[in-house]
Order: C-alpha cells, then structure tokens, then sequence
C-alpha cells in the first residue's frame, strides 16, 4: 500500500508535503472564524472531559446553564484524545486541529491510490492536486471538528474495500470495515459511503455479492457499533437538559432559493468555479470510463441528500464530500485532455495555466472561510474569565455560537433560551426581561452583550432600563459589555 517512487508517485508526495504544510500555517489559531460555535462545542467537550472526569460516553457542554449539559454527539473520540493530551501539554489549538490535520494527510496515499487504480497516473495526480487545494478542504481539514476525520477515514476504508475485491484478503476486508465504522461514528452523514462501497462490490461480484458471508460481516462491523453508539446518544438527548442531538432536525426539504444558495456557496467558494468547471467537463469526457462509476454514484447520493437533508446543509461541512467527487471528475478531464490538445507544448502550457488559474482561485475563495469573525466573542469570553469569579452562571447574547462561554470557562445560557438553544432576538423589552428572570431564578450571576448584539441595548429601551436598575456594569467597550446582576436582584 506504500506509494512506490516512481514519477506520478513523486508528484504525489510533492503535492501532499504542500497541502499539509499549509494546513500547518497558524495551526493555533484560536477558534475565531465562522465556524466558530462548531469548534468551540468540541472544544468544550474535550475541556469537560479533562476536568469533570474522562466519562467517554457522557459528552458536556457549556451552555447548559445550572445542569450538567450532557447531550447526544457524534462519537467523542475526538474531544476525548484531546483531552488526553490536555493533561500532558496543556489545553491548545493546535491540538485539536492537529487531529484533522493528520487524518487528512493520511487520507492522501488512499485517495491517490484509489484514483490510480480506477483512472491512471494522470487522473489521479490532478485529483489529488485538486483534492488537497479546494478551499471547503483546506477548511475543514483544519478545524477541530469531526467532518474531516471522518472523510478521510471513509476514504481509506473505500481503497482497502476495492483492494480486498482485488486480491481476497481478510486483513485488507477487516481495516476497511473497522475504518468505515469509525468513519461513520464520529459522522453520520459518512454512511452514504455505503454507495461506492455497493458499487464496487456488485460490479466485482454481482448480484452474487449478496450471497458472500464476508461482505455481510463487513456490513455489520461497519454498522452495528454505529446503531449501539447512536441509540445511547439519543436517549442522553431525551433524558437531559438541554434535550439536545446534534443534527437532529436536520432532515427537512426547503424552498428553491435555498438549494440555490447551497449551490451558489459550494460553486463559488467551497469548489471555486474553476474546480466545478472541470468536475462538470469530467462527468461528460468519463462517461466510457468504467471507474467512474464510484464516483457517479457518490455524488448522486450527495445531491440526494443536500435534497433531503436541507436544513442541514445550511453547514458548509456537509457538502464536504463533494471535494473528492469533483477532484474525482476533474482529473478524469485533465487525464482526457491529450485527446483534444495533440500538441505537447500547447498541453504543457495549459496544464500550468489551469494549476495557477485552480490555485489563484483557490486562494481568494478560501481567505472567506478564515474570517475571525467571533474575535469579539473571544475577547468577551476572555473578559469574563478575568473578571468573573469561578462558577458564574453567564448569560450570553451570543446568537447561539458558545465562542464566549468557551474562552470564559464558564457555564451558562444563550439569550434568548429555550431547551438550551438559542430562541432568537426578543420580540419586544418585555420578552427579554422575562426570559432573562426565568436565567436569573436559576442561577445566573451576569449577563454579557459582544459587538453583534450590543445593538439590543438601543434597540430594547425598556430592557436597558432594567438593567440600569437591576444590575452593574462590569466592563463596557466597543466590543463587549458586561453585567453583574445586583444581589438584591437575585
């Protein structure tokens, strides 16, 4: 499985050495970009981990306020590693990022291998090439979140299942099923890995595939921990405030406008167009090609369920697969290429116009994904940690993005709350007032505005002037303002 060193296999470890190395440039940055709230919940879970005793199986979060906020997750692996290292190296970015980071790179040997074996040296250099740089990847593969790790774990399951198919041993069949189980643990979503697999098999087998006993053993180390794992997870959400599962109501159809947008988002920026482009233009030049198929059914599976799942897919992550599939389709193109473009110098120039064309591109659209637009959340969560004693039960209007109860190591509430969650902005002073008395019987000590939302002090007249009464200014600035409710008040 080792990438033998020849010319394609030198290319790829040059390609590969880049794209790990820029995932590495400020690996520890604090969790400030738009995907902030996703990584400030794992974050806090490893966190709670560490502190509240390594119970793998009881996952924490922040925002539950005066309870233990035990909620049903994906697998916690991850937190839970990082909080294992927590306790040797301290509490750190990159240490939750780094896991991404690690997978990724592992992954890439199997993509390449993979695309090798369905598509040729050709196809699968531009994929990998492709793959490596397409902003929603670059992204992704550096967040402490689980879409990633769970891609690229998918990934190597699928290349051992094809090499199983190929050579008939058990080993390569029980890797590929133990990754594919892990895969769709820490992601759920990961089980429309189950498409390609079916694809292979039946095309090697046939229908005869569902008479072969190992196929069904796969399916069920593949699947069953999966079924145990996620059963236990929902009743923790039925069970214990804040009631939450990650994901759910996530199934849901939505107008046209939506999908549009999703489609807009992942062309533009999480592809960029030029990927697209060339991913469209390899769905028509691979038709012949019998290895495409994987990739034909992969991405009808995901176009399925951004259909079904939209609500969902309002996350960017989600369409993170779609990176693979459009590299896939890519690189069928540029491996095509010579049977358009005869002459050796034309083809040389363009193959380098088209890299930097890819990259460019890639560049522009991906500096939108690291926007450090939760810096003010950190800075109030800072703020509060300074001057807030331990134990403070805070109230956040946050919109529902935990970044400031992270950084304060506090507990505490969304505002408006409901269950937990975010409720959304006040109808009126009124609403607000009641909401925030409903916090303060349960405990809560201060209340905390950031930039966002500092707005709502104009806005709520009526509710800026109970506070005024009602409790103390702690620290105000342009980016944040704090509140001690008064002791009479509690």
């Amino acid at each position: 499985m080792f990438l033998a060193l020849d010319r394609s296999g030198k290319v790829a470890l040059a390609i590969g050495i880049l794209a790990v190395a820029i995932r590495l440039v400020a690996i520890n940055q604090a969790f400030v970009d738009d995907w902030s709230w996703r990584q400030s919940d794992v974050a806090a879970i490893a966190r709670n981990f560490q502190e509240n005793g390594f119970h793998f199986a009881w996952p924490q979060i922040d925002w539950a306020g005066d309870q233990p906020g035990y909620v049903g997750t994906e697998f916690p692996i991850l937190p839970y590693l990082a909080a294992l290292i927590y306790r040797f190296a301290g509490n750190h970015p990159w240490i939750g990022r780094g896991q991404a980071v690690l997978l990724f790179a592992v992954s890439l040997p199997f993509f390449f291998l993979l695309m090798r074996r369905l598509l040729g040296n050709v196809a699968a250099g531009w994929a990998l090439f492709f793959y490596s740089f397409a902003p929603l990847g670059v992204m992704a593969s550096r967040c402490f979140m689980p879409d990633v790790p769970s891609l690229s774990l998918s990934i190597i399951g699928l290349t051992l299942f094809l090499r199983w198919t190929e050579f008939n041993r058990p080993a390569l069949l029980l890797v590929a099923a133990l990754a594919t189980s892990l895969a769709i643990l820490i992601k759920v979503p990961t089980v429309l890995i189950g498409v390609p697999l079916a694809v292979i098999a039946f095309e090697r087998f046939g229908f005869a595939a569902l008479r072969r006993p190992a196929l069904w053993i796969f399916a069920a180390i593949t699947l069953l921990p999966s079924l145990a794992w996620y059963w236990h997870a929902h009743r923790i959400s039925e069970q214990f405030y804040p009631y939450h599962f990650f994901g759910a109501g996530g199934f849901q159809l939505e107008r046209f406008s939506w999908y549009w947008r999703i489609v807009r988002l992942t062309v533009w920026s999480s592809l960029t167009v030029a990927l697209f482009a060339l991913a469209m233009a390899g769905v028509l030049a691979g038709r012949r090609e019998a290895g495409s198929s994987i990739f034909r059914w992969w991405g009808g599976a995901m176009i399925l369920f951004v259909l079904v799942a939209g609500y969902g897919n309002r996350h960017p992550w989600y369409q993170l697969p779609f990176v693979p599939i459009a590299a896939a389709f890519a690189g069928i193109f540029c491996s095509a290429a010579p049977r358009f473009v005869s002459r050796r110098s034309l083809l040389r120039a363009g193959s380098v116009a088209l890299a930097l064309v890819f990259i460019l591109s890639a560049y522009f659209m991906g500096k939108l994904f690291y926007r450090e637009s939760a810096a003010d959340l950190r800075s109030l969560g800072l703020e509060l940690k300074t001057t807030t004693p331990a134990g403070s039960l805070v109230v956040t209007a946050d919109y529902g993005d935990p970044t400031a109860l992270y950084y304060a190591e506090r507990k505490g509430w969304h505002f408006l709350e409901k269950s937990g969650m975010y409720n959304g902005h006040p109808t009126d002073s009124a609403a607000a007032i009641a909401d925030l008395e409903i916090l303060r019987l349960r405990g809560a000590t201060h209340i905390a505005f950031y930039s966002g939302t500092l707005w709502w002090l104009d806005y709520y007249r009526e509710f800026a002037e109970y506070l005024e009464t009602h409790a103390t200014v702690q620290a105000d600035t342009s980016h944040y303002k704090i509140y001690a409710l008064n002791a009479t008040s509690r």
